[in-house]
Formats: structure tokens, sequence, C-alpha cells
């Protein structure tokens, strides 16, 4: 399935992901924060879905516009927060606004974006000194292992998955800045990294998983034979499971360089 389908699956069901979705670590504003060199910087937030990342940039004063794909997703970001300017559209084709921002931020949304436009498009909305931050969202070892290593039994039955034998350890999600590094926009790339969990009944996870874009597109019946596999696997467990999240943060400040 293209990247293009698999991205517009997320404004199905907004409120849903309103619902489900985990908001980001506090520490990580606080470390993004030491990196800008204002106190009260303006903020372009590329995919702010329903806000989960937007909410704490407002509550510290940060003045924040967002560019959101989904019209449904951009509805509820809107009444959740209406102070933040949400416009729908595609950033990949979006008429760039001027270079008057100090920080562009996309928070699990970075990977959906054409990768051969994303940087130079994200500079060119930063004045001089401003920041990209990308923030991405892994799913790591931790929490109940056992359960995450049986699950992949259920996904080998009902879906194409080819991924074996559990989670990968968050030591092992590598750093990566290849692509900020390539631009010659950016100067060297700031990483922080953050460990946390989160518990789950049955129900919760479920669906956790109805808002990911791999298995709303599954067939409804294997989708429901995927549900009633997990389902019985976390009442094996006790009825409830704990999920370990690795967030990262890569961060780099704009060369100001001409764009062509």
């Amino acid at each position: 399935m293209s990247r293009e389908t698999l991205r517009q699956t997320f404004t199905e069901d907004a409120e849903l992901y309103d619902r489900v979705r985990p908001d980001y670590p506090p520490s990580l504003y606080d470390d993004l924060g030491g990196l800008l060199r204002v106190a009260k910087p303006s903020v372009l937030e590329i995919g702010p879905g329903t806000g989960q990342a937007t909410r704490p940039m407002v509550e510290r004063g940060w003045s924040v516009s967002a560019v959101e794909l989904g019209a449904e997703l951009a509805a509820v970001a809107r009444r959740n927060l209406p102070t933040v300017d949400v416009t729908v559209a595609d950033f990949d084709t979006w008429e760039l606004p001027e270079p008057t921002f100090d920080l562009v931020l996309s928070a699990t949304a970075f990977h959906w974006l054409d990768p051969e436009t994303r940087v130079r498009r994200c500079a060119q909305v930063l004045r001089p000194g401003g920041v990209l931050a990308v923030v991405s969202t892994h799913h790591v070892a931790g929490g109940s292992e056992r359960f995450f290593v049986d699950v992949q039994e259920c996904y080998d039955r009902f879906t194409d998955d080819p991924e074996k034998g559990g989670l990968p350890a968050a030591s092992a999600v590598p750093e990566d800045s290849s692509e900020i590094d390539a631009s010659g926009l950016f100067g060297p790339v700031t990483f922080r990294r953050y460990e946390w969990e989160v518990v789950y009944s049955a129900d919760e996870y479920l669906e956790l998983l109805s808002s990911y874009s791999g298995h709303r597109a599954l067939t409804a019946e294997r989708r429901d034979g995927l549900y009633d596999c997990v389902r019985a696997l976390i009442r094996a467990n006790g009825g409830a499971i704990t999920k370990r999240y690795l967030t990262q943060l890569s961060a780099a400040v704009s060369l100001n360089q001409p764009l062509a």
C-alpha cells in the first residue's frame, strides 16, 4: 500500500486518534526550549494531528501555527486549542509563508513528508538561527516483553508483517542525521532520547492499534481476527500490558544560507 494511501487513514476517526494517542514527555519541551534563542518562539508545527505535541507548547506560551493534512484531525485540534491557527493542507505542496518562524516542529509525522523536499521546505520558513525539530516515536523492548514476542504469532496469521522476535532494544534505534547533514542547510544535529511506559487494558490497547495506519488498512476480516488474537493474549497476561516507548528528538539550527 502506498505512502499516500496510508497517511490518509489517520483522518478516518479523528475522535479515536484524539482519545488514544499518547502525549510526549514534558522534558522534551524543556530540552527543546534550551536550544531556542527566544523564550517565546513562533512555531510552525507540521502534522499536529489533534494536538498531542501542540498543547504543551501552547501551555508554555509559544505561538503555534500548524499545517495538517486531515480536515477531521484539524477540526478536533481547533476545538482542543482554539488559539492555534490550523491550516488544512499538504505541506509537500503548500504555498510556504515568509521565513518568520523560530521553530519548525514535526512530531511523529515527518516520515510522511516527501524526503526529496521536506528538509529544504522546512529551512525556507525559518528565520535566521531558527531550529528544525523532528520528533519520532519508536516501539521498543520493555514492559510486558513476553507479550510483544508472543503477539507476533497473531501478526503472522493475520497480516503480511515480516517482523520477527519482538521489539528492538531502545539502544538499537539509530541516531541518523544523514538527511539533514546532506542538505547543507543546518548545523550539527542534536539528539535527545526519552524512554517511558504506558499500561493498557485489552480494550485500550486495541483502540490504540486502531489509530495506526497499518492496522486501519487491513481488511475487516483480517483486523477482526488479529484483534481477537491480541485480546486473548492480553487476557492471558492478566488483563493488561505495559508498553514501552522511545521518543527521539533531533534538532538542528538553520545556517540561513540562500535557498534555490
